[in-house]
C-alpha cells in the first residue's frame, strides 16, 4: 500500500475504520456506505460545501450531516464514524479517509483500482469488459473507479498505480498536431 494513503489524519481515520470494519465483519457494508457518501459529496455542491467549509459551525455541521446520512439510509457504524470526524472538526478529511479505506480494502481483497476517465459515462457492459481486459493484463481483479471528463472528447484514460494508458481522442489529436508541426 502506498504510504500516502495511510499518512496524516485522513489516513489514520481510514486505518481505524478499516480495522474496525474488519473486526466487526462489516467491510462490505462500509464499502457501500462510504461509496454512497463519496458519490453524494461529488455530486452535490451543497454537501461538498458542508463537508469542506470551515465557516459552518461544528454543531450545525453535525446536525446537517446526520440528517443527510439518515436520508441516505447509511449504517450505524458509518454514521458513528462520520459523526466522530465531524465532532473532532475533521469532516473535511472525509474524502481522503474514504479513499484510504477503499485502497486498503482493495489491497485486502487482492484487487487493484483502475482510475478511468472517459468523455461519457461508461455502461455496465463497458465497465465489465474493461475490468476483464485489465485483469488479464495485471493478473488481479480490477475495481473500476470511473469519472467523466468531457475534455477527452472520446476514448479513455486509465491509471493503475503509477501506470497510465491514454487512449483518449484528445491525446491522439495532440499527437497528430505535434506530428504535423514536426513535418
Amino acid at each position: 500500500m502506498s504510504a500516502s494513503v495511510t499518512t496524516g489524519a485522513a489516513g489514520r481515520y481510514a486505518v481505524a475504520i478499516f480495522d474496525l470494519g474488519k473486526e466487526m465483519n462489516a467491510l462490505d457494508t462500509l464499502e457501500s456506505d462510504l461509496s454512497q457518501m463519496k458519490s453524494a459529496v461529488a455530486e452535490s455542491a451543497d454537501l461538498a460545501n458542508l463537508v469542506h467549509s470551515p465557516a459552518i459551525n461544528r454543531d450545525d455541521q453535525q446536525r446537517a450531516i446526520a440528517a443527510v446520512m439518515d436520508k441516505m439510509g447509511l449504517g450505524d457504524l458509518t454514521k458513528r464514524f462520520v459523526g466522530l470526524m465531524t465532532s473532532k472538526g475533521r469532516l473535511a478529511m472525509l474524502p481522503g479517509a474514504i479513499e484510504g479505506f477503499t485502497h486498503m480494502l482493495t489491497e485486502h481483497r487482492g484487487e487493484v483500482i483502475a482510475e478511468v476517465a472517459s468523455a461519457h459515462p461508461l455502461s455496465d457492459a463497458q465497465r465489465d469488459t474493461l475490468a476483464e481486459k485489465l485483469k488479464s493484463t495485471y493478473g488481479k481483479d480490477v475495481k473500476i473507479d470511473a469519472r467523466v471528463d468531457p475534455s477527452l472528447l472520446g476514448g479513455l484514460v486509465v491509471k493503475i498505480g503509477s501506470k497510465m494508458i491514454d487512449a483518449s481522442l484528445k491525446a491522439k489529436l495532440s499527437g497528430l498536431q505535434r506530428a504535423m508541426k514536426a513535418s
